[in-house]
């Protein structure tokens, strides 16, 4: 067969082998092949999550290949630092260390095999490695050097068999710094080119390392102390979403901004395997300079990522960096320049990498979730950040604004799920406001718009949530807790869905249930809105727990000054005895709401159990509001 009739093409050939494995295999034979059986499970399924795919796998060895070097050396690094972490568990006489050889080049492709000089130089490069190491070709440097936080020693032309010329090899330092020259003795008949090669080595050392220090260095991390941490590390990877910057400083874009890291966060808490931190507590930091070590402690979490836009006419540049901030590395960071129609598949694959930096794998389930957007036009999903943004403001005029855009939405894209929700939620807003003329027609069609939603798009967690809300509101207490329950079930890392979980479940009578939601929703927000603390403070005095009820009444009121914190305050002192200081409640009460009547606010909490009721009104009147 001639060189005509064989298959050619270009790849990334990933190749790694087990360091001493003759030796652990003498010593203990068992648990070598348990070990190594789990390890290249492990390889195989971080190059699978990295869009690689396995070639052979005989012995201790692996064979892959990538269509991308920065996928390649990716899927490296994160094989290399999980194995490290796997071996930190061992004995030192049975870790189990691995090295990995990375080049790009040609080679013959034959079913499901590949051969030739190409495969020969990855397997050279692995053995240049050390142990837990990467070594890669200049033509794989090539493709990363500017694209992955990474930094590259230069170790010169290594002679491989059956190779006529040396190969430029690069060995990869798993933190980000300058790329490096090394030392090597080198052969005779190479020695002229490389003292040449040393001389503009040097000279490109200090080029570089002047550029890297005065305009490409990444400023460094101060690592966060797990002793400083408010809250305690989560056994699965933790993570906050700070607020992407505005960078061409554009008011009018700033919901853009906004969008794109609700976005995120959004896809990121629908999957189990993950702690994700909630907007409300991220968007604390909004516009504030931040310390990632300072973030990472006061909301216990591990990794923060962060980012910028900068929008110009149809043009948009996305600048993100997932950053590990116990170590103070950066994991990952990435810039794309696109057009503004390809916010999509931006935001599916800042999502990905991230995922993928985190070394989660997930079921093909997880994976459409987090995928799932609603809308294919791009004038429907901007005037939907807009149309939130406005609707988060909770005043009339807004709540007006918000249905009035939601309803062009709608004629843009009339299977837009996420609309009709936002119709829905402007309906309910009407009734909580006071704001509604027939209250009992705006919970209808509050209900009737949230089905319309779900019927569009069964997986959106917030729609089953508010739903929930709806039918207890509606005195559907079963169905009310069906619903919020399939909303956490769908969003588990979502604070609103356990928040309002928490509310229905406490609406309903199960108010130690209740508490478990409330605490698990304050947690996924650590600096949570005040009404998160006034539904726990709640669900505790009807659970008989003063001294818990105190203290979360305490909280609601210093981070929220209205009416509804300093009824439950009165009632809460009253129930416990705390007499003075319910009628000091009282008097706010009154202060705010001179017309105050206990018996029509308690009409307007939709508790199932008449005791409930009866205790609630009880108080207030004991503290002198009838």
């Amino acid at each position: 067969m001639t060189d005509d009739a064989y298959k050619r093409k270009l790849t990334t050939i990933f190749s790694t082998d087990a360091v001493g494995y003759s030796r652990l295999m003498g010593d203990d034979e068992a648990a070598t092949v348990r070990t190594i059986e789990l390890y290249r499970k492990i390889i195989s399924d971080l190059i699978a999550q990295s869009r690689g795919r396995v070639i052979d796998s005989p012995g201790d060895n692996l064979l892959a290949e990538f269509s991308s070097v920065v996928d390649a050396v990716q899927c490296a690094v994160a094989v290399q630092k999980e194995l490290q972490s796997r071996n930190a568990e061992l004995a030192d006489n049975r870790k189990m260390e691995f090295r990995i050889g990375i080049n790009l080049g040609d080679v013959i492709e034959e079913g499901d095999r590949i051969y030739g000089d190409g495969v020969n130089i990855a397997a050279r490069l692995e053995s240049l490695a050390d142990p837990e190491g990467i070594c890669i070709s200049k033509t794989a440097f090539d493709h990363i050097e500017t694209k992955l936080p990474l930094g590259y020693e230069y170790m010169g032309g290594q002679e491989v068999k059956n190779i006529t010329s040396p190969v430029d090899t690069y060995r990869v330092i798993m933190d980000p710094r300058v790329t490096v020259a090394r030392n090597l003795k080198k052969s005779p008949n190479i020695r002229n080119r490389n003292i040449i090669c040393g001389v503009v080595a040097v000279i490109l050392i200090f080029g570089v390392t002047g550029i890297w220090q005065f305009y490409l260095k990444q400023p460094s991390v101060e690592p966060a102390s797990e002793e400083k941490m408010v809250f305690p590390l989560p056994a699965k990877p933790s993570i906050a979403v700070l607020p992407f910057v505005n960078i061409g400083g554009d008011p009018d874009q700033g919901y853009f901004c906004d969008g794109l890291t609700d976005e995120i966060i959004t896809s990121l808490s629908k999957i189990p395997k993950l702690f994700v931190i909630s907007r409300n507590s991220v968007f604390t930091y909004k516009n504030k300079p931040v310390k990632i070590n300072k973030v990472a402690e006061e909301l216990g979490v591990r990794y923060v990522l962060e980012g910028s836009i900068r929008k110009a006419g149809d043009k948009i540049r996305i600048s993100a960096q997932l950053i590990d901030a116990l170590s103070g590395h950066h994991l990952w960071a990435e810039r794309y320049d696109r057009q503004l129609k390809e916010i999509f598949s931006v935001q599916d694959d800042l999502t990905k990498n991230i995922i993928t930096a985190l070394q989660v794998k997930l079921t093909a389930g997880e994976q459409a979730r987090s995928g799932s957007r609603g809308t294919e036009s791009l004038e429907a999903y901007l005037k939907l950040l807009q149309a939130a943004e406005i609707w988060r403001k909770m005043t009339e005029e807004n709540n007006i604004l918000a249905r009035q855009l939601a309803n062009e939405i709608i004629v843009l894209d009339p299977n837009y799920a996420n609309a009709y929700g936002l119709i829905a939620a402007t309906h309910m807003i009407d009734v909580f406001l006071g704001t509604s003329k027939l209250p009992k027609e705006s919970l209808r069609q509050a209900v009737v718009f949230n089905e319309k939603s779900l019927a569009l798009d069964d997986s959106l967690a917030v729609s089953y949530s508010r739903l929930g809300l709806l039918y207890v509101m509606m005195r559907q207490h079963d169905k009310g807790i069906k619903q919020a329950e399939r909303g956490v079930e769908l969003d588990p890392n979502s604070a609103l869905t356990h928040d309002l979980l928490g509310v229905v479940l406490s609406y309903s009578g199960r108010h130690e249930e209740a508490t478990v939601a409330l605490l698990k929703a304050i947690r996924l927000e650590p600096l949570a809105p005040g009404n998160y603390y006034l539904h726990l403070c709640r669900a505790y005095f009807f659970s008989g727990k003063c001294k818990e009820a105190i203290a979360a009444c305490g909280e609601a009121r210093r981070r929220v000054n209205n009416l509804f914190v300093h009824v439950d305050s009165t009632v809460v002192y009253s129930i416990c005895g705390e007499e003075k200081k319910a009628r000091e409640m009282a008097a706010e009460v009154l202060k705010i709401s001179p017309n105050f009547s206990s018996d029509n606010h308690a009409k307007r909490i939709p508790q199932k159990d008449p005791a409930d009721v009866n205790l609630y009104i009880g108080a207030l009147h004991n503290a002198g509001l009838n």
